[in-house]
């Protein structure tokens, strides 16, 4: 089932909250369409294989007391990128 641009961002929100223990209310958000170079959203997870085409979806940067974090996400699914040097699928 698809997912919508605002149902992203709420996946997003809620997996930041709970991987940081922040309250919701901290959480600041900035939202931009973009194309990743693959399936994957340019995040795969290490060893994960992705088709290389041009994805169309959003990036979501989270901040929260100045630390920042940016998810990768699409109708299909919900990333986050670079986390402790880490990519993770979310959903």
């Amino acid at each position: 089932m698809a997912i919508s641009r605002d149902e992203a961002i709420a996946i997003a929100r809620k997996d930041l909250a709970a991987r940081i223990q922040a309250a919701p209310a901290e959480i600041h958000q900035r939202v931009a369409d973009a194309d990743f170079p693959d399936l994957a959203l340019g995040a795969a997870e290490k060893g994960e294989l992705s088709g290389q085409m041009i994805t169309p979806g959003w990036r979501i940067w989270l901040s929260v007391d100045g630390r920042k974090y940016e998810y990768r996400a699409n109708k299909n699914q919900v990333r986050l990128f670079n986390f402790k040097g880490r990519n993770l699928k979310i959903s």
